[in-house]
């Protein structure tokens, strides 16, 4: 019970909780991964989850840092197991999320991020409905062709490919807490870092990291 005594900012701290769910999506070549980097770098409360998947490592992709790649028999398996919160088949590949260690760090007191599609999107909503959603938009879908072709990564039937399930993706926009059109990339870093700070002052997010002050006050 409350003491009565002024609380301070330590003390306010020391009860924190439970950590904020991050979501971004967007279509591939929309910006996301250089975002997401520039808020971590930004950002140290937010810890990104590091999703596990079928496709190959690209040049410089660690295992375990960038994801955790897998055999398709083995993603099945922990599929199968109910390992994953959610996961996807994009592109050809399987993506998903390992439950247990999300579940984890949110109860720590840890902000996790998800770069994750729209379609994992809705699978963690449904678990985790205060998840804080944001979804990345290119300035045109003639700059996003252009930025996949740049890449130098895939070939035209790929990018082709990418380009229709991109019109696709962006249909699911409505489906977004916050979108962030990414045409200066300043600017678009910017506003996500806001977006991060603003979504620890929501209601539900103040009050599910701190529930202790809360009571403090009289506030159930």
């Amino acid at each position: 019970m409350w003491s009565g005594r002024r609380l301070t900012l330590t003390d306010i701290s020391a009860m924190t909780t439970r950590g904020v769910l991050f979501i971004v999506s967007a279509p591939s070549g929309a910006g996301k991964t250089t975002l997401v980097r520039g808020l971590l770098e930004r950002d140290e409360q937010i810890g990104l989850s590091v999703s596990h998947t079928t496709r190959p490592p690209r040049p410089a992709e660690q295992d375990g840092v960038a994801y955790h790649f897998v055999s398709t028999d083995r993603f099945q398996t922990m599929r199968d197991a109910g390992d994953f919160l959610e996961w996807a088949h994009v592109h050809g590949n399987f993506y998903g999320t390992s439950r247990q260690w999300l579940e984890q760090r949110l109860a720590s007191g840890h902000d996790v991020l998800l770069e994750i599609d729209w379609q994992g999107a809705q699978q963690v909503r449904t678990v985790f409905p205060d998840s804080v959603s944001v979804f990345i938009l290119p300035p045109s879908l003639e700059a996003l062709s252009a930025r996949l072709t740049g890449r130098g990564h895939d070939a035209a039937d790929v990018i082709e490919r990418r380009l229709a399930a991109a019109r696709d993706e962006i249909r699911h926009v409505h489906e977004f807490d916050f979108v962030i059109i990414n045409n200066i990339l300043s600017q678009a870093q910017d506003e996500l870092a806001v977006v991060a700070r603003a979504a620890r002052l929501l209601r539900t997010s103040q009050m599910a990291r701190l529930p202790e002050f809360f009571h403090s006050l009289g506030v159930n």
